[in-house]
């Protein structure tokens, strides 16, 4: 990666740690604008408008979180920023593009996918987190 494609990166991920670093987190109050006593037909629906809320909520904030650690990637090895942290291989230009913070190679973030694949459902009410 050279000079000028880094200095747009950093361009990138400066803007898009600004809009999310100023996103108000989405809260969905059940049944705000009726009496003390809510219709029960609403109540599923208010209670998937808050787990949407909270999981968009949480996405934002990992994706924050990424977008920093590349910034201080950059900022602290920029001629190693756009490699591969686990096998050195340069990340291809367009995935750099598209997500800025990637800091793994397709091959080896496929690997990071099949390693966590299948331990998140074991039966249709049994759900677990994925073991890093």
């Amino acid at each position: 990666m050279n000079a000028a494609q880094r200095k747009a990166i950093a361009k990138q991920l400066a803007e898009l740690e600004k809009q999310l670093a100023s996103k108000t987190a989405l809260r969905i109050e059940p049944n705000a604008d009726h009496e003390e006593r809510a219709d029960e037909d609403e109540q599923p629906l208010n209670e998937m408008n808050q787990a949407i809320a909270s999981n968009r909520n949480k996405a934002d904030l990992i994706l924050l979180g990424k977008v920093r650690a590349a910034i201080k990637r950059l900022n602290d090895d920029p001629d190693d920023y756009g490699n591969c942290i686990d096998c050195g291989d340069e990340i291809l230009a367009g995935r750099m593009k598209a997500m800025p913070w990637a800091d793994l190679c397709v091959d080896c973030q496929s690997k990071k996918d099949k390693r966590g694949a299948g331990t998140s459902r074991k039966h249709l009410t049994d759900f677990s987190e994925p073991e890093e």
